[in-house]
């Protein structure tokens, strides 16, 4: 079984292609997206993938309203898909938002260059004091 830490790098793999997918007006299926990325069947990846896809427009906004003089859209596609999964995952799941951040920063840090990693972690940051 693999860790959430590894399931949170496939569901920041498949909103990065459903990203790359929405960019080039590529027609996606985010059921074919799971399932090109996942061997065993997991709800806890479906439940993001969905959720960030269903939610985007508010994630977005709420994304923006933190990002200082930045958008979401002119973040790179594995930041952008990175901090939407963690606004989500903050903002409907269970998991504590420490853990949430920590997450977020971890895979920034391999995905990311430091200037973003820095940015992913502030948005979240005054997410959590502000809103949550």
């Amino acid at each position: 079984m693999q860790s959430r830490s590894e399931l949170r790098k496939i569901v920041m793999t498949c909103l990065y292609q459903i990203d790359i997918a929405k960019q080039n007006n590529i027609t996606y299926n985010p059921e074919e997206v799971i399932k090109e990325n996942l061997e065993v069947d997991n709800e806890f990846v479906k439940d993001l993938v969905y959720g960030v896809v269903t939610s985007e427009e508010e994630i977005d906004k709420i994304a923006n309203k933190y990002l200082k003089d930045w958008n979401i859209n002119r973040l790179d596609s594995p930041g952008a898909a990175i901090l939407r999964m963690a606004i989500y995952e903050l903002k409907y799941m269970d998991t504590p938002a420490i853990v949430v951040i920590n997450e977020a920063i971890e895979l920034a840090k391999k995905y990311t260059d430091e200037d973003l990693v820095k940015m992913i972690n502030a948005v979240l940051d005054k997410f959590m004091k502000e809103e949550l």
